[in-house]
Protein backbone atom coordinates (compact mmCIF):
# COMPACT_ATOMS: atom_id res chain seq x y z
CA UNK A 1 0.00 0.00 0.00
CA UNK A 2 1.07 3.66 -0.52
CA UNK A 3 0.67 6.25 1.02
CA UNK A 4 1.65 9.70 -0.71
CA UNK A 5 1.24 13.30 0.81
CA UNK A 6 1.71 16.13 -2.10
CA UNK A 7 2.44 19.79 -0.10
CA UNK A 8 2.16 21.15 -3.04
CA UNK A 9 3.14 25.12 -2.89
CA UNK A 10 3.01 24.69 1.21
CA UNK A 11 5.60 24.28 3.89
CA UNK A 12 8.67 25.52 4.54
CA UNK A 13 11.62 24.08 5.83
CA UNK A 14 11.22 24.50 9.31
CA UNK A 15 7.77 23.08 9.27
CA UNK A 16 8.58 20.60 6.98
CA UNK A 17 11.40 19.18 9.25
CA UNK A 18 9.00 19.07 12.26
CA UNK A 19 5.93 17.04 10.48
CA UNK A 20 8.91 14.03 8.57
CA UNK A 21 10.25 13.99 12.55
CA UNK A 22 6.46 13.39 14.13
CA UNK A 23 5.51 11.10 10.90
CA UNK A 24 9.07 8.93 11.14
CA UNK A 25 8.24 9.13 15.52
CA UNK A 26 4.50 7.75 14.50
CA UNK A 27 6.40 4.95 12.07
CA UNK A 28 8.85 3.85 14.77
CA UNK A 29 5.77 3.69 17.19
CA UNK A 30 3.24 2.10 15.24
CA UNK A 31 5.45 -0.18 13.40
CA UNK A 32 3.24 0.06 10.61
CA UNK A 33 5.45 -0.82 7.19
CA UNK A 34 3.22 0.39 3.89
CA UNK A 35 4.96 2.20 1.71
CA UNK A 36 4.97 5.90 3.07
CA UNK A 37 6.22 8.96 0.58
CA UNK A 38 6.16 12.64 1.30
CA UNK A 39 6.41 15.52 -1.81
CA UNK A 40 7.80 18.79 -0.36
CA UNK A 41 8.34 21.70 -2.07
CA UNK A 42 11.86 22.41 -3.48
CA UNK A 43 13.13 24.74 -0.36
CA UNK A 44 12.09 22.53 2.05
CA UNK A 45 13.39 19.44 1.12
CA UNK A 46 15.86 17.62 3.65
CA UNK A 47 17.84 14.55 3.09
CA UNK A 48 15.68 11.57 2.42
CA UNK A 49 18.30 9.06 4.28
CA UNK A 50 17.81 11.10 7.49
CA UNK A 51 14.20 9.29 7.75
CA UNK A 52 14.40 5.81 7.19
CA UNK A 53 10.56 4.94 6.80
CA UNK A 54 9.93 7.99 4.64
CA UNK A 55 10.61 8.20 1.42
CA UNK A 56 11.06 11.87 0.62
CA UNK A 57 10.16 13.04 -3.45
CA UNK A 58 10.00 15.68 -5.54
CA UNK A 59 7.22 17.50 -6.95
CA UNK A 60 9.11 18.10 -10.17
CA UNK A 61 12.00 18.22 -11.69
CA UNK A 62 13.82 19.55 -14.87
CA UNK A 63 15.12 16.78 -17.54
CA UNK A 64 18.86 17.50 -16.66
CA UNK A 65 21.55 16.86 -14.62
CA UNK A 66 22.13 20.17 -14.58
CA UNK A 67 22.78 23.56 -17.26
CA UNK A 68 21.59 26.51 -18.11
CA UNK A 69 17.90 26.03 -16.86
CA UNK A 70 17.01 29.34 -14.62
CA UNK A 71 14.92 28.33 -12.25
CA UNK A 72 14.88 24.97 -12.57
CA UNK A 73 16.25 21.88 -10.56
CA UNK A 74 18.06 18.99 -12.27
CA UNK A 75 19.65 15.66 -11.13
CA UNK A 76 22.71 17.24 -9.40
CA UNK A 77 20.31 19.38 -7.09
CA UNK A 78 18.16 15.92 -6.27
CA UNK A 79 20.92 13.96 -5.68
CA UNK A 80 22.58 16.22 -3.17
CA UNK A 81 19.04 15.55 -1.09
CA UNK A 82 19.28 11.98 -1.85
CA UNK A 83 16.05 12.16 -3.67
CA UNK A 84 15.06 9.06 -6.14
CA UNK A 85 11.20 9.53 -6.38
CA UNK A 86 9.48 12.14 -8.29
CA UNK A 87 6.20 13.11 -9.50
CA UNK A 88 5.45 13.31 -12.90
CA UNK A 89 2.07 14.69 -14.88
CA UNK A 90 0.23 16.01 -12.22
CA UNK A 91 -2.57 17.86 -13.76
CA UNK A 92 -1.46 21.39 -12.03
CA UNK A 93 1.77 21.67 -13.87
CA UNK A 94 0.18 20.14 -17.58
CA UNK A 95 -2.47 22.84 -16.96
CA UNK A 96 -1.09 26.10 -15.28
CA UNK A 97 2.23 25.40 -15.98
CA UNK A 98 1.25 24.41 -19.78
CA UNK A 99 3.36 21.27 -19.68
CA UNK A 100 3.23 19.52 -22.94
CA UNK A 101 2.29 15.75 -23.67
CA UNK A 102 6.24 15.38 -25.26
CA UNK A 103 7.60 17.35 -22.48
CA UNK A 104 6.18 15.08 -19.61
CA UNK A 105 7.40 12.42 -21.68
CA UNK A 106 10.75 13.65 -22.02
CA UNK A 107 11.14 13.94 -18.09
CA UNK A 108 9.37 10.22 -17.69
CA UNK A 109 12.48 9.27 -19.88
CA UNK A 110 14.98 11.11 -17.69
CA UNK A 111 13.76 9.98 -14.58
CA UNK A 112 13.52 6.29 -15.94
CA UNK A 113 17.13 6.69 -16.83
CA UNK A 114 18.24 7.28 -13.51
CA UNK A 115 16.11 4.58 -11.95
CA UNK A 116 14.23 7.01 -10.05
CA UNK A 117 10.81 5.71 -8.38
CA UNK A 118 8.02 7.51 -10.52
CA UNK A 119 4.25 8.44 -9.45
CA UNK A 120 2.95 8.96 -12.53
CA UNK A 121 -0.29 11.38 -12.50
CA UNK A 122 -3.25 10.92 -15.00
CA UNK A 123 -6.63 12.63 -14.95
CA UNK A 124 -9.61 13.87 -16.99
CA UNK A 125 -11.65 17.13 -16.83
CA UNK A 126 -15.38 17.09 -16.04
CA UNK A 127 -16.38 18.07 -19.65
CA UNK A 128 -14.96 14.66 -20.68
CA UNK A 129 -16.05 12.65 -17.68
CA UNK A 130 -19.81 14.18 -18.83
CA UNK A 131 -19.23 12.48 -21.83
CA UNK A 132 -19.32 8.70 -20.33
CA UNK A 133 -16.54 6.22 -19.30
CA UNK A 134 -14.97 5.46 -22.91
CA UNK A 135 -14.58 9.50 -23.42
CA UNK A 136 -12.70 8.98 -20.10
CA UNK A 137 -10.54 6.62 -20.92
CA UNK A 138 -9.76 7.17 -24.60
CA UNK A 139 -8.15 11.05 -22.58
CA UNK A 140 -6.76 8.85 -20.07
CA UNK A 141 -4.26 6.32 -22.81
CA UNK A 142 -3.57 9.75 -24.38
CA UNK A 143 -2.16 10.32 -21.62
CA UNK A 144 0.41 7.50 -21.53
CA UNK A 145 1.61 8.55 -25.18
CA UNK A 146 5.71 8.59 -25.13
CA UNK A 147 5.40 6.50 -21.46
CA UNK A 148 7.09 3.02 -21.11
CA UNK A 149 4.73 1.48 -18.91
CA UNK A 150 6.54 -1.60 -17.88
CA UNK A 151 9.24 0.72 -16.06
CA UNK A 152 9.58 -1.86 -13.17
CA UNK A 153 9.76 1.32 -10.88
CA UNK A 154 6.14 2.65 -11.93
CA UNK A 155 2.96 3.78 -10.06
CA UNK A 156 0.35 5.75 -11.61
CA UNK A 157 -1.65 7.82 -9.75
CA UNK A 158 -5.37 8.24 -11.27
CA UNK A 159 -6.85 12.20 -10.20
CA UNK A 160 -9.81 13.03 -12.25
CA UNK A 161 -9.30 17.00 -12.16
CA UNK A 162 -12.23 18.16 -11.37
CA UNK A 163 -11.54 16.54 -7.92
CA UNK A 164 -8.74 18.00 -6.96
CA UNK A 165 -8.54 20.17 -3.93
CA UNK A 166 -12.42 21.03 -4.59
CA UNK A 167 -13.86 18.72 -1.99
CA UNK A 168 -15.22 16.79 -4.08
CA UNK A 169 -14.30 12.99 -4.43
CA UNK A 170 -15.42 10.75 -7.02
CA UNK A 171 -17.77 7.92 -6.46
CA UNK A 172 -16.39 4.77 -5.71
CA UNK A 173 -17.58 3.15 -8.66
CA UNK A 174 -16.61 5.72 -10.98
CA UNK A 175 -13.23 5.10 -9.10
CA UNK A 176 -13.26 1.41 -9.80
CA UNK A 177 -14.61 1.27 -13.15
CA UNK A 178 -11.60 3.27 -14.27
CA UNK A 179 -8.90 1.74 -11.78
CA UNK A 180 -9.78 -1.96 -13.32
CA UNK A 181 -9.43 -0.72 -16.68
CA UNK A 182 -6.74 1.02 -16.16
CA UNK A 183 -5.25 -2.68 -14.36
CA UNK A 184 -6.17 -4.68 -17.56
CA UNK A 185 -3.66 -3.06 -19.26
CA UNK A 186 -0.79 -1.93 -16.15
CA UNK A 187 -1.08 -5.71 -14.42
CA UNK A 188 1.41 -5.42 -12.10
CA UNK A 189 1.99 -1.55 -12.06
CA UNK A 190 0.59 -0.12 -8.42
CA UNK A 191 -2.43 2.46 -9.45
CA UNK A 192 -3.28 5.12 -6.68
CA UNK A 193 -6.70 7.48 -6.62
CA UNK A 194 -5.95 10.85 -5.76
CA UNK A 195 -8.60 13.90 -5.56
CA UNK A 196 -10.31 15.36 -2.37
CA UNK A 197 -9.27 12.04 -0.18
CA UNK A 198 -9.96 12.70 3.12
CA UNK A 199 -10.36 10.64 6.60
CA UNK A 200 -14.07 10.12 5.90
CA UNK A 201 -13.72 8.54 2.20
CA UNK A 202 -10.04 6.92 2.58
CA UNK A 203 -11.05 3.46 3.77
CA UNK A 204 -13.93 2.93 0.55
CA UNK A 205 -11.37 4.04 -1.58
CA UNK A 206 -8.29 1.68 -0.45
CA UNK A 207 -10.90 -0.99 -0.56
CA UNK A 208 -11.27 -1.39 -4.35
CA UNK A 209 -9.94 -4.23 -5.66
CA UNK A 210 -7.81 -2.29 -7.80
CA UNK A 211 -6.76 0.13 -5.74
CA UNK A 212 -2.83 0.09 -4.42
CA UNK A 213 -3.31 3.39 -2.44
CA UNK A 214 -4.02 7.60 -2.29
CA UNK A 215 -1.87 10.57 -3.34
CA UNK A 216 -3.05 13.01 -0.80
CA UNK A 217 -2.96 16.60 -0.80
CA UNK A 218 -5.04 18.65 1.19
CA UNK A 219 -5.63 15.94 4.07
CA UNK A 220 -1.94 15.28 4.50
CA UNK A 221 -0.76 18.77 5.57
CA UNK A 222 -0.93 18.33 9.00
CA UNK A 223 1.06 15.23 10.42
CA UNK A 224 -1.74 14.42 12.69
CA UNK A 225 -4.41 14.00 10.05
CA UNK A 226 -1.55 11.96 7.70
CA UNK A 227 -1.01 9.60 10.73
CA UNK A 228 -4.59 9.28 10.64
CA UNK A 229 -4.96 8.56 7.22
CA UNK A 230 -2.08 5.85 7.27
CA UNK A 231 -3.77 4.42 9.59
CA UNK A 232 -7.11 3.80 8.32
CA UNK A 233 -5.29 2.24 5.47
CA UNK A 234 -3.37 -0.09 7.55
CA UNK A 235 -6.63 -1.13 8.64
Amino acid sequence: MIIAANFKTNHARESTAAYLDALEFFLNTSGIKSDIRVYPPFTALLRGDLYPNVKIGAQNFYPAINGAYTGEIGAQQLDEFCIKNVLIGHSERRIVLKETQDFIAKKYTFALSNDWEIIYCIGEPKEVRDNGFEAVMEYLWAEFDGIDINYQNLSVAYEPIWAIGTGVSAQTEDIAEVLDRLKDKLKSTPLLYGGSVNTENLQSIISLKSCDGVLVGNAALEAANFCKLIQIAQK
